[in-house]
């Protein structure tokens, strides 16, 4: 099943973090805010993320399931050319279709290997072995698009809406900005998303379900969030209750929580405007 070309605009945007050192604590993941970020500057949100080690069966597995859902998905990491990186050959696998080099990932890893020789004083052998082995991370599923890499020229790639850069913060927050603006820039929405809520001091979930089931069911497209807490150094014990959406469809969304938190005598706290 090959999804070389896009079909459907993606609704929703999901990420993937593949590595062990990650699940294992050796590495934090960053990825993950700075995509939060990118997507909140072009009115989009993150819809979700997966967590995956280099397990080759776990990687397929979930690389299929970001196929098959049509979404926009970056994932980050695994597709050097070491052993323990998987991600290129699990990503043909579940697409089902054959690795090849691509011949502009080839001509753009070999200039990147000219220009280390040259820093470095030395001659620039093609046939080298590690030189050979290093055009390894421009083997990529067939119809593979690429990304490029304004750190190293080692380019990443894409297979339809799903996305692939490496690990390095470095390399990949400019290459997922770089697909962003160049492949979905219609899809940006400016003040496109707005969320308020109100701390909430002396209340019970439970008593409040009623309220926020209200909310939604009286404005549709915004949907309401409960935040608790028992330890907040400011706030200590209390919930952030708010709303979001649409700027428009929040507003009145809003006034409504406040006027049936009000009712039942509520005591509140700040509001909060995000």
């Amino acid at each position: 099943m090959t999804q070389a070309t896009p079909q459907a605009e993606p609704a929703l945007v999901g990420l993937v973090i593949v590595g062990d050192e990650i699940l294992s604590g050796k590495r934090a993941d960053k990825h993950m805010p700075k995509l939060i970020e990118l997507l909140a500057a072009r009115g989009q949100q993150l819809a979700w993320a997966e967590y995956v080690g280099d397990s080759p069966e776990r990687i397929t597995a979930t690389l299929q399931r970001a196929f098959a859902s049509g979404d926009l998905v970056f994932s980050c990491g695994g597709i050097g050319a070491t052993p323990d990186d998987h991600t290129r050959q699990c990503a043909a696998k579940a697409l089902g279709v054959e690795l090849e080099l691509h011949p502009q990932a080839e001509a753009l890893i070999r200039e990147r290997m000219q220009d280390i020789a040259r820093e470095q004083g030395t001659a620039y052998e093609a046939d080298r072995p590690d030189n050979i082995h290093r055009l390894n991370m421009g083997v990529f599923p067939k119809g593979a698009r690429l990304i490029p890499n304004p750190y190293n020229k080692i380019p990443g790639f894409s297979v339809g809406h799903v996305h692939f850069v490496p690990g390095f913060p470095v390399m990949a927050w400019p290459m997922m900005a770089w697909v962003l603006d160049t492949h979905y820039q219609h899809l940006f929405r400016e003040k496109a998303y707005a969320e308020k809520s109100v701390i909430v001091f002396g209340a019970m979930e439970a008593a409040l379900t009623p309220l926020m089931e209200e909310i939604e069911r009286d404005h549709p497209g915004v949907k309401v969030f409960s935040l608790p807490s028992v330890d907040h150094p400011e706030y200590g014990r209390h919930i952030d209750l708010g709303v979001k959406g649409e700027p428009g469809r929040v507003e009145p969304a809003y006034a409504q929580l406040l006027a049936g938190l009000r009712s039942f005598g509520a005591r509140l706290g700040p509001e909060l405007v995000r």
